[in-house]
């Protein structure tokens, strides 16, 4: 029987927003998502301030200058 691995890569490669939530796309294809509640600074941004945003790390992390703000890939994979 064969099986195919699932390569697992926990970098962001993407940053989508709805009205609630933000959504970081990993390189294998996950999204993890968190409340913008959780991120007082965000949910706050406008819409240019919250488009305006950076990988740090090769994709560990993401940063938003304009509002000074970043998250960890890691930290809301472990939520």
């Amino acid at each position: 029987m064969n099986t195919s691995a699932v390569k697992i890569d926990a970098h962001a490669i993407e940053v989508l927003f709805d009205q609630d939530a933000v959504h970081l796309v990993l390189a294998d294809g996950r999204e993890v998502s968190a409340p913008l509640e959780w991120f007082p600074r965000l949910r706050d941004a406008s819409p240019a301030q919250q488009s305006n945003w950076r990988l740090i790390g090769r994709g560990l992390g993401v940063h938003w200058p304009d509002i000074d703000e970043d998250i960890s890939v890691q930290a809301l994979l472990k939520t």
